[in-house]
């Protein structure tokens, strides 16, 4: 097999006509790759994306032919996909203010050119879910662009029904995360076109990486919230003499079993089954 591309996160092999995506232990903050690794990371990541593109199916086609038919060494972290011709967008549904749409937010009312009720703060939950697209950068910072952006960029039907899907996935996935005690803030999304041209979910959906998971009954606008997900990374690393370029520090192991412990934790909770390595 050949080596395609190397993420943050996942590697992605080609064979023949299928891709092998390989999801690491790797953990990444400012898009800087950190030295250490998080164990068993990339397989619950795997295991948890299997989950919701299962609760998802009849959403919108995922990129998934085999989670069983990969190379022995990686049993449990990858997945044998479709190749899919990625759109340039970064799909994002918010249900409540955070993370870069509060900055967003607090500088201009708005979210991806949509404004927002004023007085609101943070870990405030929306009115509605609502749709706030970003670049996908190869290099740098993802930046927000609005939803005429991405018609210019896709074309109005493609942008329409993308848009209408990724917040069905993400009222979906709220509304079966709240069933379990846990809200999901925001999630990102990726889309591309098998070679047929049908629009197609792949990469992640739904995970610690790609969301952000908080306990429901620890819930408290007016300040940051307890993570369930790669905001403890992000908040540990804030409090650190680093720059944000890399090399990335160190994690200490302490932190490293906190941030494990919180993936097992979600998985748990949403799959409603023990997490067994």
């Amino acid at each position: 097999m050949e080596l395609v591309h190397s993420g943050k996160v996942r590697d992605v092999y080609a064979d023949g006509d299928d891709l092998i995506l390989v999801a690491s232990d790797r953990v990444s903050v400012y898009d800087v790759v950190l030295p250490t690794l998080i164990p068993d990371k990339g397989k619950i990541l795997t295991r948890l994306s299997l989950w919701w593109f299962e609760q998802l199916a009849d959403i919108i086609p995922n990129h998934i032919i085999s989670a069983t038919n990969v190379p022995d060494e990686w049993e449990g972290r990858a997945v044998r996909c479709r190749r899919l011709t990625m759109l340039p967008v970064e799909w994002i549904a918010r249900g409540y203010l955070t993370g870069l749409g509060l900055k967003e937010y607090e500088k201009s009312g708005a979210v991806s050119g949509l404004p927002l009720p004023p007085g609101l703060v943070e870990g405030a939950k929306l009115p509605e879910p609502i749709f706030t697209p970003t670049t996908k950068a190869t290099e740098g910072h993802d930046e927000f662009i609005t939803y005429d952006d991405v018609v210019t960029e896709i074309g109005d039907e493609t942008a329409a029904h993308l848009k209408h899907v990724t917040l069905e996935i993400y009222k979906r996935g709220a509304s079966l995360a709240a069933e379990r005690g846990i809200i999901i803030a925001d999630t990102k999304l990726e889309f591309g076109r098998a070679a047929d041209g049908t629009l197609t979910l792949g990469d992640e959906v739904l995970t610690p990486d790609s969301s952000r998971f908080w306990p429901a009954d620890q819930w408290q606008p007016g300040g940051p919230q307890h993570s369930l997900d790669k905001q403890y990374v992000r908040d540990w690393s804030s409090n650190l003499d680093w720059d944000r370029t890399p090399p990335g520090p160190a994690i200490p192991q302490e932190v490293v079993d906190a941030i494990r412990a919180r993936y097992v934790e979600v998985y748990e909770r949403l799959t409603g089954t023990r997490w067994a390595p």
